[in-house]
């Protein structure tokens, strides 16, 4: 190396570190220059943002403000609000009440009506109305007020067609049990009449059965006609709708009482028939006798063919016996006739005796079958029981009314035979007496001879 490269070289050292620090005073200087900027741009920054944020504070306080002032009306406006609320829950208690209460009569009233349409003879012709009745009760909500009106409108429709006669053509099933569509007319909502009389609607089946047993003087179509065509007329309704008519169906004959006493009711009648027979013959003979006696009372010396006759025949047979011996011939005509008069009596009371016995053995025939029948099925419905009931209950009947006229009978005629008897007794006193005294005036005469 050369010594200018060497003097040059130190040269550079002894002036670099004066730029060096000439370099730092002027870096110095620009850094507090821009320090000074920086600060100045903050504290604008400083200044803007406080203004914005006093501007925000404004702002808020003004949001504040309205918040609340609205927070104030609204709070006026929600104790109006409850105030409101709490009236119109009053008002919606009060008027759902009333509404249950509408509509728990409202299907009170739908069930009475399809209760009451089962006997019903208005609502055959409004299977409308029918249907509706039928969806109100069967609803769990509230009726619309279609549904409202059509029962209303169904109910003014029944009151109104309820006091009008009306020709109406149904299914009627005659004898044969074939039903056959025929013209029927409807007396308001009391009955159903054709030409033979009432008719028993049947509202499961639809058709109209005639009842077996009609009343007297019945009501049919043309009486029906004939009590409309003239002023004044009177006819005869079941007001019930069919109850009465149905309790006369089922009301029993004669007959039918005695077809219930069976085998025992038969006994009994023949028993009753065989003794009024006896009675009857019987009355008929001593009637006879009686009067025949009565008669030979009025010719004593001419005997005839009766009790009496034949009493008067012993005494004139043996007009010279002792007195003794006519007496006792006299008795034992007397009570020869009397066992012909008294002939049947004693079959007649055993047929009084024996028919309250009858009845009795029925009874008991009956209450066994009763209380089978309650073993069987139970004593929860009382027809079951009436067949055996009926029973019990005719034959003893049956066995007092047999009884009753046999016994008076057996009575009559034993007094008839008494009275008989008395008679011929009578009589054979005063032939007795008198033979007595015929005996005496001859003992008297002869010793004055």
């Amino acid at each position: 190396m050369s010594w200018k490269t060497l003097i040059a070289a130190a040269c550079l050292v002894a002036v670099a570190p004066l730029t060096h620090a000439d370099d730092l005073v002027g870096q110095t200087e620009q850094a507090q220059q821009q320090a000074r900027e920086h600060n100045q741009a903050r504290e604008a920054q400083f200044a803007m943002t406080e203004r914005e944020l006093r501007q925000k504070r404004d702002e808020l306080k003004a949001t504040r403000n309205a918040l609340e002032t609205e927070t104030e009306k609204l709070s006026d406006t929600f104790s109006d609000n409850e105030q409101q609320l709490a009236s119109l829950e009053d008002k919606l208690r009060l008027e759902s009440g009333s509404l249950g209460e509408l509509f728990g009569v409202v299907r009170q009233a739908s069930k009475t009506i399809q209760t009451d349409g089962v006997s019903s003879y208005v609502a055959i012709t409004q299977p409308a109305f029918n249907q509706t009745v039928s969806d109100i009760v069967a609803a769990d909500t509230l009726p619309s007020l279609k549904q409202l009106n059509a029962l209303w409108q169904g109910m003014l429709t029944q009151m109104q067609t309820s006091g009008e006669l009306q020709t109406v053509s149904l299914p009627v099933v005659n004898a044969q049990g074939v039903a056959s569509e025929q013209a029927v007319v409807r007396v308001g909502n009391v009955g159903l009449v054709n030409d033979q009389g009432y008719l028993n609607w049947q509202a499961d089946r639809q058709v109209a059965v005639p009842y077996r047993a009609q009343p007297d003087n019945t009501l049919t179509t043309s009486t029906l006609e004939q009590a409309v065509s003239s002023v004044g007329e009177t006819v005869l309704i079941d007001p019930a709708r069919g109850t009465l008519l149905g309790q006369l169906e089922n009301a029993p004959s004669l007959g039918d009482r005695f077809a219930q006493g069976g085998f025992v009711a038969k006994v009994i009648a023949t028993l009753l028939a065989v003794g009024l027979l006896i009675a009857l013959y019987r009355g008929a003979v001593l009637l006879s006798i009686h009067a025949k006696m009565h008669r030979q009372l009025k010719h004593p010396d001419t005997p005839e063919d009766n009790p009496l006759g034949r009493v008067l025949k012993v005494y004139h047979d043996a007009p010279q016996r002792d007195v003794e011996s006519l007496e006792l011939r006299l008795l034992e005509a007397v009570v020869d006739e009397q066992h012909g008069c008294e002939k049947g009596l004693s079959m007649l009371k055993l047929l009084a005796a024996l028919a309250p016995m009858l009845g009795l053995l029925g009874t008991v025939t009956g209450m066994i079958e009763t209380f089978q029948v309650i073993t069987q099925f139970g004593n929860g419905d009382p027809k079951v029981m009436a067949d055996g009931i009926s029973m019990a209950l005719v034959t003893t009947v049956l066995g007092l009314i047999a009884a009753i006229p046999l016994l008076l009978a057996h009575n009559i005629l034993s007094g008839q035979a008494d009275h008989i008897r008395g008679m011929l007794e009578k009589q054979s006193i005063s032939l007795v007496a008198e033979q007595a005294e015929t005996t005496d005036n001859q003992a008297a005469i002869g010793p004055t001879a």
